[in-house]
């Protein structure tokens, strides 16, 4: 004999469940928002390098010019 759940039970399962599914989006919500974070950090930290790589460039350049002109100077 098989025992059977009534509909009162079947309706709490249900809604443990769907507490059980939104608890699990809302994990994952946060988890995603978290990623998004990080990624842009690590965006930001990128663009913060390059701009600093491309600034140093520039001033080794300067400084090879510099040299360049002293160095034709010391010739003549």
């Amino acid at each position: 004999m098989a025992i059977t759940a009534g509909p009162s039970a079947r309706a709490d399962q249900t809604t443990e469940l769907s507490i059980q599914n939104r608890t699990l989006e809302m994990h994952l919500m946060h988890e995603n928002l978290a990623r998004a974070h990080m990624q842009e950090r690590l965006q930001e930290a990128e663009d913060q390098r390059l701009v600093r790589a491309f600034r140093l460039r520039r001033k080794a350049e300067r400084a090879s010019l510099r040299a360049r002109k002293a160095l034709a100077a010391a010739v003549l």
